[in-house]
């Protein structure tokens, strides 16, 4: 039995995904969802949706708002939710150390091993395995300066993923696979996945110096009717 953090991003999502083809069984997907647009500490575009990636993979979903702003209340959340059971804990960290050390410290302390298959890869590596991998991602949310509000909504696929790289060694440096922030993005269909997620009500708002996608819902289409 393991638990997979997930947020409806593509690296929590394809984590969850390998553990589950290495041998962990994935027997619960937890979101986190800070009221706090602007958490450190969690992904927040579109966490709501998360509901749907689940039952489109048939997976137990569970999510855990947190209603209070900052680190205390984020770590609070995310302790309450994974205390219990001493089974592994799957999260998608690539790079980001404030997050890494933080979920590896609070595992530790409820006797959970902890499972970042992603973890230390290059980042142009894991992205391109996540679309070897057939997910389909879409860019959700973008909050660098080379990166403009046409980016929002695109799907990545590798010839953006080589424009973000093109972007990344001629006009400034990004981290391609956005794990510092650059952008978010929503994993709407996976091979395993038996229907696919179709999004309704979309609407892009400029906050500061971030453009996000906010989608008002979503339903499911099984795959047989999708095509």
């Amino acid at each position: 039995m393991t638990t997979a953090l997930v947020s409806g991003g593509k690296d929590s999502v394809y984590s969850a995904y390998l553990a589950e083809s290495q041998g962990f069984e994935v027997t619960e997907l937890v979101t986190i969802a800070p009221d706090d647009p602007d958490s450190f500490l969690f992904h927040t575009p579109n966490v709501g949706l998360v509901r749907w990636i689940a039952e489109a993979w048939g997976k137990p979903h569970r999510i855990v708002r947190v209603p209070e702003s900052g680190e205390e209340a984020e770590t609070a959340a995310l302790r309450s939710a994974l205390d219990g059971p001493t089974s592994p804990v799957v999260a998608g960290a690539i790079a980001s150390a404030y997050q890494w050390s933080r979920l590896h410290r609070l595992t530790q302390a409820l006797g959970r091993p902890m499972y970042t298959p992603l973890w230390g890869k290059d980042a142009g590596r894991v992205v391109r395995e996540e679309i070897s991998a057939s997910l389909d991602i879409r860019i959700v949310q973008v909050a660098a300066e080379p990166l403009g509000p046409d980016f929002v909504g695109r799907r990545l696929d590798l010839p953006l993923l080589e424009e973000l790289e093109r972007i990344s060694a001629n006009v400034r440096p990004i981290q391609v696979a956005g794990e510092g922030g650059e952008y978010e993005t929503l994993v709407v269909d996976a091979p395993f996945f038996s229907s696919r997620l179709v999004l309704e009500e979309e609407r892009v708002e400029r906050r500061g110096s971030a453009t996000r996608m906010t989608i008002g819902g979503a339903h499911l289409v099984p795959k047989a009717e999708a095509l």
